[in-house]
């Protein structure tokens, strides 16, 4: 069938339908980052501890995914290989979710608590929900759907940072609810992601279609590879693009993760927004990634993977330090706060335009590597040194933000873009035509 789809259209609906894994991803993640630090904070008055706390839920991911999304490639049911994990996982990820503000009210430990639940069941799920693509995606076409799956979750991001964290201020009494000031968005979330798995399970029938070529060969191996093994044959390979690869992603998620956390606070702070107009800077960078991410899969479909992740971080790198920069400058000029905000959002908007095309391409070139039987395990190592990112940047990040004000998070995040700039620069495969790397 694959020989006969000359295009990637013959593929978009299909793409469109394992969108809806990553949508669930899309909602929860913005709330999340912007809303969790803040419950934190009602106990925990500093942002170095908070920081610790937040990246304890990745120590689970740093585990769990690779962990997870390698049993997933040895799992053989009726549904397929990865349906049978996102059937369970989702809908308790979803509970848990939408029980965070309560347990917020509760206690720090119930808070603490539920995280831990959230995390277990969110992070083993993720490795299966990204590994559909690649299982039902020639490797050629793979830029493009990834980037229709990331406008999926940007748009989820979107309805999340946008409309659903204005829920944060309705302040009514529903059934079951109770009182909804400062709760509503996360049970609201948690209802999208019940409908999204609805959708997954409904039309994606994954045991058809999971024969997809993973690069050039397309071959899947018979045996089934043990855990340490299948990574140690990807560390050992002979081409280190694949590890260059994930030290890049390290470095930019460093600079990503030390600033997220801290962004709707940023902005409430410094523009004096409401709790449910905090997290609109990242409802910019949702808006944008949403509407760049598929043509930035066709740009480096047509000039190449690493070339646009690489002017990507130059254009990121010049943004954040315009942010760094922008109070002081406004300041100077003498433009009032309102100006101050539509500059900063502005600039917001310019990140997720190539925010999103780094990531729209970077996991691309990792699946290109790999072969069949061991999408998974490249699946699962993206998750493990991005994850890793997460642990250590909100602390590191929150160190330096202790110590020179809100700021410092931009210089902060724009040392470690150029890093991953200098490291992208050693990779020499991945791209479209390329052949899985040799094991």
């Amino acid at each position: 069938m694959e020989a006969k789809a000359k295009h990637f259209r013959s593929y978009l609906p299909l793409t469109f339908l394992i969108g809806f894994g990553f949508f669930t991803m899309g909602m929860m993640d913005p709330l999340y980052d912007s809303y969790v630090q803040i419950f934190l904070s009602n106990y925990i008055p500093y942002k170095t501890i908070i920081g610790l706390i937040m990246s304890l839920d990745n120590l689970l991911a740093l585990f769990l995914i690779p962990v997870v999304s390698i049993w997933s490639d040895h799992t053989r049911t009726p549904l397929g290989r990865r349906m049978p994990w996102i059937i369970v996982l989702l809908p308790l990820s979803a509970i848990c979710f939408a029980g965070i503000p309560y347990a917020a009210e509760t206690s720090l430990l119930a808070l603490i608590v539920l995280l831990l639940f959230l995390n277990l069941f969110k992070q083993s799920v993720r490795g299966p929900v990204v590994a559909l693509m690649p299982d039902t995606i020639p490797g050629k076409f793979r830029s493009q759907a990834n980037g229709v799956i990331n406008t999926m979750g940007n748009i989820a991001a979107i309805v999340g940072t946008l409309f659903l964290a204005r829920l944060m201020d309705v302040d009514t009494v529903l059934p079951l609810l109770g009182a909804t000031k400062n709760r509503l968005a996360f049970p609201a979330g948690a209802l999208f992601v019940l409908i999204a798995v609805v959708f997954l399970v409904a039309f994606v029938r994954e045991n058809k279609t999971s024969r997809a070529d993973s690069g050039a060969d397309g071959t899947p191996a018979p045996e089934k590879i043990p855990f340490f093994q299948s990574i140690r044959l990807v560390f050992a390979a002979s081409d280190k693009s694949g590890f260059l690869v994930l030290l890049s992603l390290f470095f930019w998620f460093v600079g990503y993760q030390g600033v997220v956390p801290y962004l709707t606070q940023y902005s409430i702070v410094t523009f004096g927004l409401s709790t449910g107009q905090g997290p609109l800077a990242m409802g910019m960078v949702g808006i944008s990634s949403a509407l760049a991410a598929i043509p930035m899969g066709y740009a480096a479909s047509k000039w190449g993977r690493k070339r646009v992740i690489r002017l990507s971080l130059l254009v990121l790198i010049v943004a954040v330090l315009a942010v760094f920069f922008l109070e002081t400058g406004a300041s100077a000029a003498g433009i009032p706060l309102a100006g101050l905000k539509l500059a900063f959002w502005g600039l917001m908007f310019l990140f997720g335009i190539f925010w999103i095309a780094i990531i729209a391409n970077s996991f691309p070139m990792l699946w290109q590597m790999a072969h069949h039987h061991n999408i998974g395990v490249y699946t699962g190592l993206y998750y493990t040194f991005s994850q890793l990112a997460a642990i250590v940047a909100p602390s590191f990040a929150g160190f330096f933000i202790d110590v020179g004000g809100y700021k410092t998070m931009f210089v902060f995040c724009a040392v470690f873009f150029l890093l991953a700039f200098i490291t992208m620069g050693f990779v020499t495969g991945g791209e479209k035509n390329d052949a899985p790397v040799d094991l």
